[in-house]
């Protein structure tokens, strides 16, 4: 097979086979099994086989399956977003805030709604940080406010307007009915209200079930996903609230 197409890996390159993992609301038993493997064929799976069944409570059965798929994917047709920024040392990021901006950038960050979930905000903005890296109140150049979790949208809206902020991080754990994306929608509408187009913070979301590339479709400036670090999200900012428009500026003048 060509490098520039792929399949899955089972057995033997290119034999197709995969594994995905389900739950039926039926009680298990073989009714509930041959269910299962209807929905595995019809799912495009070749000769699926049922390799494990479980009950979950009297009502529920959760089944895993392994089969072959006929299916392939061309890398060329696969959307990438690259990073069009340099990343940045902590040191760096403070030299380029200074240098650009000419005082501290001052960083909101939140979980809204229902979420109870810091973890990720946290490994974000708290000085210790993750993955050997330093949250960002470590950057000297940076004022910032973790508010913590469920904090109503107007409520962050407001303290955005009173801090002053220049970005709004927001962390959502919770995706049940698709709360992440209406929670962040809503945020996203808010801010466009009480700020004008020029003074609105940016609006950076995070959490380990968004797509990258649907900042748009959120109303968000940026989008990061899984495995995202401190370093990753301040370079972005410096490169967004600092460089960029410094650029930009010099640009302008020259003009």
């Amino acid at each position: 097979m060509s490098q520039d197409v792929v399949r899955p890996y089972g057995d033997t390159t290119d034999d197709g086979m995969v594994q995905l993992s389900f739950t039926l609301p039926l009680t298990h038993g073989p009714l509930a099994e041959g269910a299962a493997l209807q929905l595995a064929q019809k799912m495009g799976l070749d000769r699926p086989m049922l390799v494990h069944a479980k009950p979950i409570g009297p009502d529920f059965s959760f089944f895993v399956v392994y089969g072959a798929v006929t299916h392939e994917v061309e890398l060329r047709s696969v959307p990438v977003l690259e990073r069009e920024y340099p990343l940045l040392s902590a040191k760096e990021a403070d030299t380029a805030i200074r240098e650009h901006l000419g005082r501290k950038l001052v960083v909101l960050g939140a979980c809204i709604g229902t979420d109870a979930h810091t973890v990720g905000i946290d490994a974000i903005l708290n000085i210790k940080g993750f993955a050997g890296e330093k949250g960002l109140e470590y950057y000297r150049a940076m004022k910032v406010l973790n508010l913590g979790a469920q904090v109503a949208v107007p409520d962050l809206v407001r303290r955005a307007r009173a801090e002053g902020a220049d970005a709004v991080l927001v962390s959502q754990a919770v995706t049940q009915r698709d709360a992440h994306i209406t929670n962040v929608k809503e945020l996203s509408a808010e801010l466009r209200a009480e700020f004008t187009d020029e003074e609105r913070p940016l609006l950076v979301v995070g959490g380990p079930r968004f797509d990258p590339s649907a900042a748009a479709e959120l109303g968000a400036d940026r989008v990061f996903g899984r495995n995202t670090t401190p370093g990753d999200v301040a370079s972005y900012l410096v490169h967004a609230l600092a460089v960029q428009p410094a650029a930009a500026a010099v640009l302008e003048t020259v003009g």
